[in-house]
């Protein structure tokens, strides 16, 4: 693959790649299958590769949703931090707190009816229930873990309408 044109000056050199098409063999009923052609600077010269490297980019979607909850969520492009220590600290946190509001959202979307104990700890639920509810009273046992993650979404502004679906990641 050769550079723009509009880069001539710099005499990049060329790239060599390497093309990979994916097809859904059992598209879901009454659905087109997804046909993927997917271009990589990495070697693929076999079958094997060529469906390691479809892999690979099938997981630049949790990537690319770990980047809008820092962005967008954590708001961390605006933090006006004066060095890179400070910004290398802010990251640190930031960076678990993304990892864990994806956990939640993936959690929840594939066993939200487990107790909420399986992430949260005691005194997490607890709180959440008692400000959510607006009582000191507890109940009897925990909720599951939808209803914690929905009471953490209400936090936000969640309305949970009918139409409003679960809460995502930008909720959270």
């Amino acid at each position: 693959m050769a550079p723009p044109l509009h880069r001539a000056k710099e005499k990049l050199a060329s790239v060599k790649m390497w093309a990979v098409l994916g097809r859904e063999e059992r598209p879901p009923k009454g659905l087109a299958g997804l046909e993927w052609l997917l271009m990589s600077s990495q070697a693929v010269e076999n079958e094997a590769q060529g469906r390691q490297s479809l892999a690979n980019y099938a997981k630049r979607w949790g990537i690319e949703t770990w980047h809008k909850v820092l962005k967008s969520g954590c708001r961390i492009e605006g933090r006006q931090l004066e060095s890179r220590q400070r910004l290398e600290r802010c990251l640190s946190v930031y960076s678990v707190i993304g990892w864990r509001i994806m956990y939640l959202t993936m959690l929840g979307r594939e066993t939200g009816e487990v107790g909420c104990e399986a992430v949260f700890e005691e005194a997490e639920w607890q709180a959440l229930y008692c400000h959510t509810k607006r009582t000191g009273k507890l109940p009897a046992k925990p909720p599951s873990l939808n209803q914690a993650i929905r009471w953490v979404a209400e936090l936000e502004g969640y309305l949970g309408r009918k139409g409003d679906g679960e809460p995502g990641v930008t909720v959270l």
